[in-house]
């Protein structure tokens, strides 16, 4: 492959997640898209299912002008020597999350482009909305402009993907990266996941229903967030009854009380200071055991029993 043929290709490096998506997306777009994905796993086939040329990571980096670094971010430290070596001059590498940019210290070849192109929702949403015609918001930040022209290069990433119907927001790395890890720490997961499972320990507790607990406290939370996402805050408010208003007004502070915004203050220092990143990396070495124990505990935790039963996904005893 000449060099002027590697300029029109994408490599897009991991097929989970975000790397199915970013590849069909970019190849309806009209991209010249091909995978890297280790040999002999799962990403490997699916990929080759959806009619991709797949290589090795390295392979692939080596015959493209863009690589779309996708694979887990626990993953790039191990994969990143092999990629960044075989990489041509001039090469754009594209990241949707900044986590290894800022905490990993990647040896990077000082021609390249290195950008972020981060949507705002997962893999299966970004799909979605590009086959409607639609687009989600991205965050685009240049971590090192070898060519002068690293802005354009990540808008243009962002408008295969299809993130520039909805809108392109400039930032940096940094507030990417920690932006997203306290959201995904305080709302999107640690925070939900613990506060639907205590508002059902709460009410199981007191003799309620399980599968009624359910309902009230799991299930419904997609109704309110799907409100909350269309209308905000305000509007989710005018959207629900008097007396449900009356109780978020004058209840919600007291689960988010004083403790609570003390400790979102300690996580958020956490990120900053590179704390976390060093504690996920000491998990990820020793083996992820505090990442098994808790998996296994919610897949044990008897909400998961109700959650069937409620749906109608085993009978009721």
């Amino acid at each position: 492959m000449n060099s002027t043929a590697r300029e029109d290709v994408v490599a897009v490096l991991g097929y989970g997640n975000q790397g199915a998506a970013h590849a069909l997306n970019l190849r309806d777009s009209g991209r010249h898209v091909i995978v890297g994905a280790r040999e002999g796993r799962g990403a490997e086939a699916r990929a080759k299912a959806a009619l991709f040329e797949v290589f090795t990571p390295a392979e692939a980096a080596a015959r493209a002008g863009v690589i779309a670094m996708l694979v887990p971010d626990e993953a790039v430290p191990q994969a990143w020597p092999a990629v960044g070596e075989a990489m041509g001059a001039g090469t754009c590498v594209v990241f949707a999350h900044g986590f290894n940019l800022l905490y990993g210290a990647l040896p990077i070849r000082p021609d390249a482009d290195v950008v972020l192109v981060a949507p705002t929702g997962p893999g299966r949403v970004l799909r979605q909305v590009y086959e409607r015609g639609e687009g989600l918001p991205a965050y685009l930040a240049v971590h090192q402009d070898g060519s002068g022209t690293a802005w354009k290069r990540a808008e243009d990433y962002a408008e295969w993907l299809g993130c520039a119907r909805a809108r392109l927001w400039r930032t940096t790395v940094r507030e990417e990266t920690e932006v997203d890890l306290f959201g995904e720490q305080a709302v999107l997961c640690g925070g939900m996941n613990e506060l639907v499972t205590a508002a059902w320990e709460t009410l199981t507790a007191a003799g309620y229903s399980p599968e009624i607990a359910y309902l009230e406290c799991v299930h419904q939370l997609k109704f309110l967030a799907d409100l909350l996402h269309e209308r905000g805050v305000p509007g989710l408010r005018q959207g629900i009854s008097g007396t449900a208003l009356y109780g978020d007004v004058s209840r919600g502070a007291r689960v988010i009380g004083p403790a609570s915004r003390a400790a979102m203050t300690a996580m958020l220092e956490e990120i900053r200071s590179g704390s976390f990143a060093r504690e996920l990396a000491a998990e990820v070495a020793a083996g992820r055991p505090t990442i098994q124990r808790e998996l296994a505990r919610a897949a044990a935790h008897p909400m998961e029993g109700a959650r069937r039963r409620a749906l109608g996904l085993e009978k009721l005893a």
